[in-house]
């Protein structure tokens, strides 16, 4: 069983940057991707980039270099710098964790709010 625990996030000006972070407890495996999710009112949840040895890293379309995430193996952490944020950027990010067939760990999110 792998437990996840988020923090960092908030409110935060258009324009501006945060930082996301998330531990986790339990047998991890590192070519399993861990990573960030988002989902805003009204909208599927979706992807925000994940990590992994055997995969590198995976970005979301509306990223466009703007978010960078890494991880640490030994500690069992992720996070996500946010810079130029946007009003759209506004939702709950989840932290998780995949392993096969479709076996997701998720953490309990941490709303980031974008003022304009």
């Amino acid at each position: 069983q792998v437990q996840l625990v988020e923090s960092g996030g908030g409110l935060v000006q258009a324009g501006g940057s945060l930082r996301l972070s998330c531990i986790a407890s339990g047998r991890m495996f590192d070519f399993r991707p861990m990573g960030w999710y988002r989902q805003a009112p009204g909208k599927q949840r979706e992807l925000v980039a994940t990590v992994s040895t055997i995969d590198g890293t995976k970005y979301g379309d509306f990223v466009r270099g703007r978010f960078a995430i890494s991880r640490d193996y030994d500690k069992k952490t992720v996070s996500l710098q946010m810079n130029r944020v946007t009003p759209d950027d506004t939702a709950v990010y989840y932290c998780n964790y995949k392993l096969p067939l479709d076996v997701n760990y998720w953490g309990q999110g941490t709303q980031v709010t974008v003022s304009s």
